[in-house]
């Protein structure tokens, strides 16, 4: 949706309070040319009460795009961008979908969240022999009128105990078939050329960033 700005973005707003994502999408965007900024750096450190409200959806899709506005509208004039991620397991119908974030229903946050989505999801799968799975991304940018979006999608499957301390979420407990080892053991730099996330955010940088124009002759 929308044509590509006339010139490349020189900031952009990343509505995210997630670390783990920060950590990996700064510096691909860096690469690109644009600095990425937090909501803190913007003055909206403190989470508002609203924000529990904003991925109500049943796509990523829709959750997405409500919190790219919302956060833009919080932001004017600012390149606002956002996304929704998860991660779908074939053998349980695409669960967690949309509600990775807050599968296994405990009220942690941070790394003690993580864990119990991970026992969550060793408990819900158990010694099941069909173990695919897959990540999804979606990613919505906006800067209040215009709207971009991309998607991005990785397959693997679901180891039966963690495997490395990289990444975040169930980065542990996810083997990639791209990879050949579980996004937990991945470097940063391998994840990102085949996660979900990488895969989305390179193809929304592609819509944002102006080609340089062929040289004639």
């Amino acid at each position: 949706m929308g044509d590509a700005p006339a010139v490349a973005p020189a900031r952009v707003v990343l509505a995210t309070r997630n670390p783990g994502k920060l950590r990996e999408l700064s510096a691909m965007f860096l690469e690109a040319g644009i600095a990425l900024d937090d909501l803190a750096s913007v003055g909206l450190a403190a989470e508002d009460p609203e924000e529990d409200a904003l991925e109500t959806f049943d796509t990523f899709e829709e959750n997405a795009r409500a919190k790219a506005r919302w956060f833009s509208s919080k932001l004017p004039g600012a390149l606002v961008v956002a996304d929704d991620s998860g991660l779908a397991v074939d053998s349980l119908g695409g669960a967690p979908g949309v509600h990775s974030k807050r599968w296994s229903g405990s009220g942690a946050n941070g790394a003690a969240l993580e864990a119990a989505n991970n026992a969550h999801l060793l408990a819900r799968l158990g010694p099941a022999a069909a173990r695919t799975a897959g990540y999804v991304c979606v990613v919505v940018c906006t800067d209040g009128g215009r709207e971009w979006s991309a998607r991005g999608e990785c397959r693997g499957r679901i180891l039966t105990a963690p495997s490395g301390t990289g990444g975040f979420g169930y980065d542990p407990l996810f083997w990639s078939d791209d990879l050949q080892c579980s996004f937990g053991d991945a470097t940063r730099e391998a994840k990102a050329r085949v996660s979900h996330r990488g895969r989305a955010f390179r193809a929304l940088l592609e819509r944002l960033v102006p080609r340089a124009a062929p040289r004639a002759g």
